[in-house]
């Protein structure tokens, strides 16, 4: 690698170096330690100074210097990893630059113009460390990296960062590295080495943690075992930049989201530390504000913000998007203000803002089905009118509209509960809908004119599910609250086919269908399942998953006298899971619900997790006394029934009264002192740490999910140990495809309705590596048409993939450790009655498959310590197949009336089954391709010559028939006419049956021991995992 010119002192430098090679200009030098003399002292310490410190000189164990003859200033131009990459630069120089040099005068001039050559060939390379602060030093931390773990070249390093890894007590100084798709780790201490490499799907934690032993620490949890790595400066920024790739892997590997061309993430062969952090400031700054997904950041500078309404200046920050103008304050004071820009009236230094008057219109179902009555005296109906005048006032004082200031007031208001004739306009303000819809002007239309009509599993869903939603509401009793609820959740269906429609999404658009019309409901439904609540509303639910994981961290921290006494936090996971997917509305009565979901637009999760930790505190005592979670069950339901809303102007047609609504003894708890408890006494957690915790827990419940299911995919015969590493080396090989490319066939063929264990799937060409790894024999001729022919036998559903089901099915039937012949036929018979299939019904082999048999079968037992009896067996049961093909065409020249496909085999074969069912070995040999090694003379004598087997007349093969992958499979694939059809081969053709090829090889004893053998899975495995990446370069 070239490096930019700098001065190296060669006065101290002598005891590290050793001179390989010199002339007048340049010198090629190699590091004490590396080739000869690695092994003693100087090697050790010369390792171990390398690792420690980080400078230009200590890079590479190769070096090339510039010298002039009358100059003692020596400058580094080339390092290199290996002699043959430094050889390389060194030739150029003696072809490219040797001849020139001696045509200048001065040394002066000799240096300069080597400085320019060297920085030209720099820029010419183009690499993407220009993106870095210190592009030098980065290129050889690039090299570095390249070196020391032999990933792939295609991996793209993101940056570096001097650490210290952990073993028990003792430090292991080195240095950490971050790519695109690994966490990797070196250090070499006094011959010590130590070097991981963890890729980012595999990682199930990330959080900074401290000890007695540890201030502070990054502990990293990789299938099961802790990693710690500690620093004295950038802790945080190694941090979060940790989290920020290990959030990219799950996004890019399980998601299977993709971005468009113009997303810094696009391609992950150029991800940089820089974009990683604009698409962080991306997601937190939309997240913020409640900004649409194509909302990008563009300024963000410090402001003073003049604020009307306490005629003081605000100091904060002004962030600028495509279509917005934002600020949030930082001196203490909570407010914030969004601006369109396409509501600026004026823009100058002194910019005014102009607050939209206009309010959005409701037209909801409830001002249909329950009007507002002007003139109503109610005692509850003057609390109405009282919340909306304070709001009247807070618009008049604070904007109304997307103008609006949000302050602490505005918090305040929301807590005590929105007027019924607001409550529409301020869901889609505070949850940022209404920004979605102003930008997409008649798109609900559109979508209603392609949707309406069509049929789909997910419009079959819905129609089944309408009737359920609200049925005791006179709104969705009527025609008019049906249809809308219909239209509003198939043309979400249609907009997001990756969600379609799933239970609990009815019950949430009937209530937001009450106070938002039609097109507003619409785009609030966007608003929860894409951005406030993401991952929720599909079968995996992860996103819930994810929360109630937040929700039992935060029980620990919170309420530490309930965590003692049930030591099993996961009963409140399993209970919290219709708070969270529902927002209490299927455990609420309705009217105390919609008080909940006005908190939840306006604070998101945090509101949904304040108010499940207030229930629980609100129920301590009695929780502390239940003996099992039914108790606990009852009492938490007990609770929900008991609360009300004393406010609520609704008539008693509309609200839901609970089982104990006229139960006197019953305390009642007020929906609006609930919520007011949440926020006393859990209102300072903040939503940043909630995101983080987020991210943090979204590891964790993906790992875990696939930890508890993996052991149900099939019922196979290994171990625990053995299921596990063979998944691991299953779901590697499906990411491998996904690391360093944007379109894999992992990405093309992704279903996001499946769970993520069913999502990993391999196609041919991956299925072939990873079938070369784990493959027992010694030869490799035969590899890729075994593999080939294995895939299409395992593919039944022929859509060029192979699960991990259907991947262990196979193994499960061919690699125990020992195999009982007899119990395995068995097995395989059984297995074709249940299909009422025939061994009969099989396709006879002819000619040229049975050649390419012969071939594979020479190949799989090349390097066998019987492989000259095994060749001897084979040549045997080839002449003698052979001889009962030429008695079977005598006789049927004796009988014209049989047909000429019929081969007696009661004459020649041994005593076996007719109906003896197909072997996976031999099916899968049929179709082998790997040359035949060079036999003995022996052999030769015993087998029959290349013009024995070889037809005089020209074959027809069978019509092959082309596979998903687009592989013909002439063996395995049944032809058009059947074997016995007097069409299907030619006169002067031959073919045997399954039957008698089975039947010759269970004769020879050495076939059936070589076929018996045990193999030994943990070696194969073992090797598997050691050069599965290697196997990708």
């Amino acid at each position: 690698m070239w490096l930019k010119p700098e001065e190296v002192l060669l006065k101290n430098a002598l005891k590290l170096w050793v001179t390989e090679k010199s002339n007048d200009y340049f010198v090629l030098q190699r590091r004490r330690g590396y080739g000869e003399d690695s092994g003693g002292l100087t090697g050790l310490l010369v390792g171990t100074l390398d690792t420690v410190l980080d400078s230009t000189a200590k890079v590479a164990p190769f070096r090339i210097l510039h010298q002039t003859p009358d100059s003692q200033v020596y400058w580094s131009i080339a390092c290199g990893a290996s002699l043959e990459e430094i050889s390389q630069h060194w030739d150029w120089l003696q072809q490219n630059i040797i001849r020139t040099l001696s045509v200048f005068d001065s040394g002066e001039d000799i240096t300069s113009f080597v400085q320019g050559k060297i920085r030209g060939l720099i820029a010419e390379e183009g690499t993407s460390a220009a993106d870095e602060e210190d592009p030098e030093r980065f290129r050889e931390a690039v090299l570095r990296f390249e070196r020391l773990f032999g990933l792939p070249q295609r991996e793209k390093l993101v940056t570096y960062f001097s650490c210290s890894y952990w073993r028990g007590r003792v430090p292991n100084q080195g240095w950490i590295y971050l790519s695109t798709n690994f966490l990797c780790f070196y250090s070499y201490m006094l011959g010590t080495e130590v070097k991981l490499v963890y890729p980012w799907d595999e990682v199930s934690r990330l959080e900074r943690t401290s000890s007695v032993l540890l201030a502070e620490s990054i502990r990293v949890c990789v299938r099961g075992e802790d990693h710690f790595f500690s620093m004295l400066l950038r802790l945080q920024q190694t941090y979060l930049i940790m989290q920020q790739l290990a959030d990219y892997a799950i996004v890019r590997f399980f998601d299977k989201e993709t971005f468009n061309a113009e997303h810094p993430l696009a391609n992950p062969l150029h991800i940089t530390q820089r974009a990683l952090e604009i698409h962080a400031r991306n997601q937190s700054f939309r997240a913020f504000f409640r900004l649409p997904q194509e909302e990008n950041l563009c300024e963000v500078h410090e402001s003073f913000l003049w604020v009307p309404f306490s005629h003081v200046n605000t100091l904060g920050k002004i962030c600028v998007s495509e279509n917005y103008l934002c600020f949030a304050s930082q001196d203490g004071s909570p407010c914030h203000l969004i601006i369109p820009l396409w509501e600026v009236r004026m823009f100058s230094a002194n910019c005014k803002e102009c607050h939209g008057e206009d309010s959005v219109s409701t037209e909801a179902l409830m001002n249909v089905f329950h009007p507002h009555d002007a003139e109503n005296l109610d005692p509850k109906m003057l609390k109405e009118r009282m919340k909306e005048q304070s709001w009247q006032i807070h618009f008049t004082e604070y904007g109304r509209g997307t103008g609006m200031f949000c302050t602490k007031k505005t918090g305040d208001l929301i807590v005590r509960g929105v007027p019924e004739t607001l409550r529409g306009e301020l869901w889609m303000l505070f949850s940022g809908a209404v920004h979605d819809m102003t930008s997409h002007p008649g798109y609900y239309g559109r979508l209603l004119e392609e949707c309406m009509g069509s049929s789909s599993l997910a419009c079959d869903e819905i129609e089944r599910d309408l009737h359920r939603s609200l049925p005791e509401h006179p709104a969705f009793q009527s025609d008019t609250g049906i249809s809308a609820l219909r239209r509003v959740l198939t043309a979400y269906a249609h907009r997001n086919p990756k969600i379609g429609y799933c239970q609990a999404m009815n019950i949430l658009t009937s209530v937001l269908l009450l106070y938002a019309k039609e097109e507003e409901a619409f785009w609030l439904l966007v608003a929860v399942c894409e951005r406030m609540l993401p991952d929720y509303f599909n079968r995996r639910i992860i996103g819930a998953l994810v929360d109630q994981a937040v929700f039992e961290e935060l029980i620990r921290e919170h309420l530490t006298q309930l965590t003692e006494h049930m030591t099993d936090l996961s009963f409140f996971s399993s209970v919290s899971l219709s708070w969270f997917l529902t927002l209490f509305i299927s455990v609420l009565p309705i009217e105390s619900a919609v008080n909940v979901v006005d908190c939840f637009f306006y604070d998101g999760i945090k509101a949904i997790l304040q108010l499940g930790l207030a229930v629980l505190d609100y129920n301590m005592d009695n929780l502390l006394c239940c003996h099992d979670d039914a108790e606990a069950v009852t009492v938490l339901n007990r609770f929900f029934d008991s609360v009300t809303n004393k406010d609520s102007p609704l008539p008693a047609t509309v609200q839901q009264a609970s089982a104990t609504a006229n139960d006197k003894s019953i305390q009642k708890v007020d929906i609006s002192d609930l919520i007011k408890e949440a926020y006393e006494k859990y209102g300072d957690i903040r939503t940043e740490e909630v995101e983080n915790m987020r991210k943090r827990n979204k590891l964790y419940v993906i790992q875990t999910l696939e930890d508890t299911t993996k052991q149900n995919v099939v019922n196979v015969k290994f171990s625990a140990a053995q299921l596990d590493e063979l998944y691991m080396l299953f779901k590697k090989q499906h990411f491998v495809s996904c690391y360093w490319s944007v379109c894999s066939p992992a990405l093309q063929n992704h279903d996001p309705s499946l769970p993520y264990l069913d999502q990993y799937q391999l196609d041919q060409s991956q299925f072939s590596s990873l079938f070369n790894l784990l493959q027992p024999w010694t030869t490799h001729t035969h590899v890729r048409s075994l593999a080939r022919s294995a895939f299409r036998l395992l593919d039944e559903n022929g859509d060029g993939l192979v699960n991990f089901k259907e991947f262990m099915c196979s193994l499960g039937k061919r690699s125990r450790a020992k195999v009982d012949l007899q119990e395995y036929l068995k097995q395989w018979q059984e297995d074709l009655q249940r299909r009422e299939e025939n061994i009969k019904d099989l396709p006879r082999i002819h000619q040229v498959q049975f050649i390419g048999l012969t071939k594979t079968l020479y190949g799989v037992f090349h390097g066998n310590e019987e492989e000259e009896s095994l060749y001897r067996a084979v040549a045997r049961v080839t002449s003698l197949l052979l001889r009962m093909e030429e008695v079977g065409r005598k006789l049927q020249e004796s009988s014209p009336q049989k047909t000429p496909q019929s081969t007696p085999t009661s004459t020649a074969q041994p005593e076996t089954s007719p109906t003896l069912p197909t072997s996976p070995e031999t099916e899968t040999l049929a179709e082998g391709e790997g040359d035949q090694p060079e036999s003995q003379a022996n052999q030769q004598e015993t087998a029959p010559s290349h013009s024995d087997i070889t037809p005089t007349s020209t074959s027809r093969p069978s019509t092959p028939t082309s596979s998903p992958t687009g592989t013909s499979s002439p063996v395995l694939d049944t032809p058009t006419d059947t074997p016995s059809s007097p069409s299907a081969v030619r006169d002067g053709d031959w073919s045997f049956s399954f039957e008698q090829i089975l039947a010759s090889l269970l004769n020879e004893p050495s076939v059936v021991r070589f076929f018996e053998r045990a193999i030994d899975t943990d070696s194969l495995i073992g090797h598997a995992r050691k050069n599965q990446l290697k196997d990708a370069h």
